[in-house]
């Protein structure tokens, strides 16, 4: 199976590169930032995951083995297809997607076209083990912007992510409370 390729950008057609590599083009799909950035004539190594199916044969070239290690996590879960996963990709940054799956953040995916609310859910449910604790896993839909600022709050006062994550757990769910009341609560819940 194709591992990698490197060649000349001959051509750029839709969201497809022509890769040149020893007389043999290759369609490759890619990112569209890496589509942009790509200078027809110019060398370009990429890592390629192979998706083949009953009548269908592509390849996905990616810039790092982190991007297509990520591309291809994607892809484990159920629902997610090439398509899904290069959005996702295209949408957010490595070091982002794996930072919300272990948060157990699926808002952080919101946007991401055809990805949806249950899909987001899943990429975080499936995934959770690979990158993360499952006990931490949080969907409840909470106001994410709220939620980071707690967590921050909290980090000042020196204690871990985790540490962090429990104690929002724990706060009372009053809708009623003032974030000061909610970083109070959580403070008293960590024992300070």
């Amino acid at each position: 199976m194709i591992g990698w390729l490197s060649g000349t950008v001959v051509d750029k057609i839709g969201r497809y590169l022509i890769l040149n590599v020893n007389g043999v083009g290759y369609r490759v799909t890619v990112l569209p930032d890496k589509l942009s950035q790509a200078v027809l004539g110019s060398p370009l190594k990429l890592f390629i995951h192979p998706h083949i199916k009953e009548d269908l044969f592509d390849l996905f070239g990616f810039e790092t083995k982190k991007e297509l290690s990520v591309f291809e996590l994607l892809l484990t879960v159920s629902g997610i297809g090439p398509k899904t996963a290069l959005a996702i990709l295209a949408g957010m940054r490595v070091e982002e997607i794996i930072s919300s799956i272990s948060r157990g953040q699926p808002s952080d995916f919101s946007g991401i076209s055809g990805l949806g609310t249950k899909g987001a859910q899943r990429v975080i449910v499936e995934l959770r083990t690979k990158v993360g604790a499952v006990g931490d896993l949080d969907l409840s839909g909470a106001d994410s912007k709220e939620r980071d600022e707690i967590i921050q709050a909290l980090r000042t006062f020196g204690f871990t992510d985790r540490e962090c994550r429990e104690a929002l757990k724990k706060i009372p769910s009053d809708e009623g409370l003032t974030i000061e009341q909610k970083i109070k609560s959580a403070l008293k819940n960590l024992g300070h």
